[in-house]
């Protein structure tokens, strides 16, 4: 069960030159994995005589040419071409990765270099995944903090360089992403089909407090997950999933907070409709998680398990955050998680990502 080691293409050697992965804040880990053994050799994924692609939708990388425009050295205290991506991914068995830059490091840039940064990264990565097409997609880098042009980068992206979405983070500069100035690019999303993957880029505004500071990297842990938290319940209760019914929208982190505290929007808004002023097209706040989809960051079979309970195995896509991996069998946790289907499991680890990013082939 589980995926086999593929034999690398010398395309891919050379489309990778220049690329440099990334990961969420754990650059100490990729280290560790870097001077680590190769994993044991993993057969194809077969669940019931089937054979199942696995598709990771959290997957980072940085291109260090649009680094340099801002004046910027990639920080990688990790992997930098010194552990091949595609090896790798065959180690945990996945078969194909969506790849997108992270952090968002352009989002305070002027429109000008937002626009040179974004252009040359959204290329190169393009380049690398039609080089390697059976391995890689690619989600496009946007300049959020200019709405209009973030629309025409994901508009160029999508038409032009075959990428298949957009990862934004939870916000950007202050403004939530439910604000009335970014609806030309939820505009866009939603007329082009593709999906936008929502990754935070932590919580500065709790930062500077000093209350996620000490041990525990509570910046990373909790202010991440929480980043998302705040983005998708704006996104709920500002009525923006209605006006954008058809966006395809994914959380990382397992949508933070979100699946697990729910009902008390339900109950906020029963018991105190004077703090719910948006009236919404659904019953309740909590009836929106059917609308968006979250990648399967959670870590114990029974975090899985309650993250099917509250969004349907239907809306759920295998994440990683590879090359920085927070566990080493992310496939053999939906595999061994008891008590989901056979479909539970084939629909987790890739078939609703390969409908998300309209992977046929």
């Amino acid at each position: 069960m589980t995926t086999s080691r593929r034999e690398l293409l010398a395309s891919a050697a050379g489309a990778m030159a220049g690329i440099v992965f990334t990961g969420c804040g754990l650059g100490h880990l990729a280290h560790a994995q870097g001077q680590t053994a190769p994993a044991q050799k993993r057969q194809p994924v077969v669940i019931n005589g089937k054979r199942v692609r696995t598709i990771d939708i959290h997957a980072h990388c940085h291109i260090p040419e649009a680094n340099e425009l801002m004046g910027q050295k990639v920080q990688t205290p990790g992997l930098v071409l010194g552990l091949d991506r595609i090896k790798l991914m065959d180690e945990e068995g996945i078969d194909m990765a969506a790849l997108s830059v992270n952090p968002n490091f352009w989002d305070k840039a002027e429109r000008d270099l937002a626009a040179q940064v974004v252009k040359l990264q959204n290329e190169k990565l393009a380049e690398l995944c039609a080089k390697t097409p059976d391995r890689f997609v690619g989600l496009a880098s946007v300049a959020l903090a200019h709405p209009d042009l973030a629309a025409d980068q994901l508009d160029t992206a999508v038409k032009k360089l075959g990428m298949r979405g957009a990862l934004v983070g939870g916000s950007v500069n202050g403004t939530e992403l439910s604000d009335p100035a970014l609806h030309p690019f939820w505009v866009k999303a939603e007329e082009l089909g593709c999906l936008v993957f929502i990754h935070p880029q932590g919580t500065p505004e709790l930062e500077k407090t000093g209350r996620l500071k000490g041990s525990g990297g509570l910046y990373n842990t909790i202010g991440n997950p929480l980043e998302t938290t705040i983005a998708l319940s704006h996104l709920i209760m500002e009525g923006t999933l209605d006006r954008f019914p058809g966006v395809k929208i994914c959380g990382a982190h397992a949508g933070g907070y979100l699946p697990s505290y729910s009902a008390r929007m339900d109950a906020m808004c029963a018991n105190r409709p004077d703090q719910c002023p948006v009236k919404l097209k659904k019953p309740k706040p909590s009836d929106y998680l059917k609308q968006l989809y979250f990648d399967s960051m959670v870590f114990t079979p029974e975090g899985l398990r309650h993250l099917v309970a509250e969004v349907g195995a239907g809306q759920i896509v295998l994440g990683t955050d590879t090359p920085f991996l927070w566990t080493k069998t992310p496939v053999d946790h939906i595999l061994e998680t008891p008590g989901l289907s056979d479909a539970d499991r084939i629909a987790i680890l890739g078939e609703t990502a390969a409908k998300l990013l309209k992977i046929t082939t």
